[in-house]
């Protein structure tokens, strides 16, 4: 099995030294890496050059385009038969590859698509971001390693598909977010297989800030609709679940300043639950309390986007969008 890792990049060098760190500590290392800079003005092409010795890597950079076509370019590139695609901010287990290979040779993968988790080094509102995404308390422990969906849609931060996908589909799309899930969706109309490889986790650490976090699961509301809108069959009652939230905390709140304050509870008893939940999972009553805040942004934001985008494209029939499109990797 020859695999090709595909990481697009924007302006982050210290985070693709850190994955090409963990990619040289795997217990294999029979892959290559393309590194594909997508209109950088920080660029990590002195970053890649230091691993040269140690791994079988290459760098490129084009002009900006967002990280769908940049993982594509990446692709014509590549000599695998067996692409992987990851976020820069994403770091590898040591036996991350091990597991890979073994599935894909004891069974037909067409695509698969594996969990995050939050690495011990991390910071505490990294933590308490990766539990939010994570979480049966917000996401139904999708993102965590549990798929419920009648067939799983692999996420671009930890995701493969074979070359003979990449020929069928012709790859991701120019969406800029949800693009993703657009191929996802692409993959199994096609007719292919997909598969949830729990083993092959990654850590991943996601934003670093509330205000960059935000603007992330925003733009991931916005793009649900612009999904809906290119496949109709892929909106389900779940994706209403935030927005439906959203104006809930709305009127809890408006209740509890002209009616009564113990509307309240219902809010206090929904953080109650994430921070217990939190704590013990993260051993760490600190992380507990940032996770509350996380949770309740991850939710509101995501429903935010949903709602406005849903005004935009539904109602006045506007053109597919991202809100901060120009700032996609911030």
């Amino acid at each position: 099995m020859d695999i090709s890792f595909i990481i697009p990049v924007y302006n982050r060098p210290a985070e693709i030294k850190a994955l090409l760190d963990s990619m040289a500590a795997q217990t294999t290392r029979a892959f290559e890496v393309v590194i594909m800079e997508d209109g950088s003005w920080d660029t990590c092409e002195r970053e890649v050059a230091a691993y040269k010795k140690e791994l079988n890597v290459k760098y490129f950079y084009k002009e900006n385009g967002g990280p769908g076509l940049a993982r594509n370019e990446a692709c014509k590139i590549a000599t695998g038969n067996f692409f992987i695609f990851l976020d820069s901010d994403c770091l590898l287990p040591p036996q991350y590859v091990s597991v890979v290979c073994e599935h894909l040779l004891n069974s037909k993968i067409d695509a698969f698509g594996g969990p995050d988790a939050a690495r011990e080094d991390f910071s505490p509102l990294q933590k308490a971001i990766n539990y939010s995404m994570t979480s049966y308390f917000t996401t139904g422990g999708i993102r965590g390693g549990s798929e419920r969906h009648e067939k799983f849609h692999p996420r671009s931060f930890n995701m493969g598909y074979s070359r003979e996908v990449l020929l069928e589909t012709g790859g991701f799309s120019s969406m800029r977010f949800g693009e993703d899930i657009d191929m996802s969706l692409r993959m199994i109309k096609a007719g292919f297989q997909t598969k949830l490889i729990k083993e092959a986790f990654v850590y991943h650490r996601r934003r670093t800030s509330i205000r960059q976090f935000f603007k992330q699961i925003f733009n991931s509301g916005i793009a649900r609709i612009n999904l809906y809108k290119r496949h109709p069959d892929s909106l389900k009652l779940v994706h209403f679940a935030p927005a439906v939230f959203t104006v809930g905390v709305f009127l809890i709140i408006l209740f509890s300043i002209f009616v009564s304050s113990s509307f309240l509870f219902f809010l206090i008893l929904y953080a109650g639950c994430i921070l217990l939940d939190a704590t013990v999972k993260a051993r760490n009553s600190y992380i507990g309390v940032l996770a509350v805040a996380t949770s309740y942004i991850q939710l509101i934001a995501y429903g935010i986007g949903f709602i406005y985008a849903a005004i935009n494209r539904l109602l006045l029939r506007k053109k597919e969008f991202a809100e901060f499109e120009h700032s996609f990797y911030e």
